[in-house]
């Protein structure tokens, strides 16, 4: 194992490896996971960096994880914001730093594309990544996330968690 994570900017032909490690993540936190319906929004993604812009996290040449930018506008937050949609880090490199280091990398990049604030969420049984991002400097919110499935053209794959 390196020391410290590397990044690559992910590319179409990165989705297959990308979609591994979303189902793994998905499982992890309870997320219902639809592998063709994924595969759509992802290459979607992969395809219009002003969508977003997603990176796998290399060891040396290997990937072990995955973390995902989704871009937006926000007038409350004053211009461009973004939210961490997907960070994924195969276990063994968990609580080594790499977490850290990715969200530092992210921070970085998102500041360069000229975002000024960053969102994230995290489902509450995941503490040890709720004490990272607490550390990092994100603050919670008095304030309620809500969500509503809109498309009429697919369904939404629902998890243990609903969401």
């Amino acid at each position: 194992m390196s020391e410290w994570p590397q990044f690559r900017l992910a590319v179409e032909s990165d989705a297959d490896a990308l979609l591994e490690f979303m189902q793994a993540y998905y499982t992890f936190d309870g997320h219902g996971f639809d592998r063709e319906k994924a595969r759509v929004a992802l290459t979607a993604l992969l395809r219009d960096p002003k969508l977003g812009l997603a990176w796998l996290i290399l060891d040396g040449d290997a990937a072990v994880g995955y973390i995902v930018l989704c871009i937006g506008y926000s007038l409350e937050w004053l211009g461009r914001d973004a939210f961490v949609d997907e960070f994924y880090l195969r276990e063994e490199y968990r609580g080594r730093g790499w977490g850290r280091q990715s969200m530092t990398f992210l921070e970085e990049a998102a500041r360069a594309a000229g975002i000024r604030t960053l969102h994230l969420e995290v489902v509450e049984k995941n503490t040890s990544a709720l004490q990272l991002y607490r550390k990092l400097g994100f603050a919670e919110h008095r304030s309620t996330f809500l969500s509503k499935w809109i498309a009429q053209d697919l369904s939404k794959p629902v998890g243990r968690t609903g969401h």
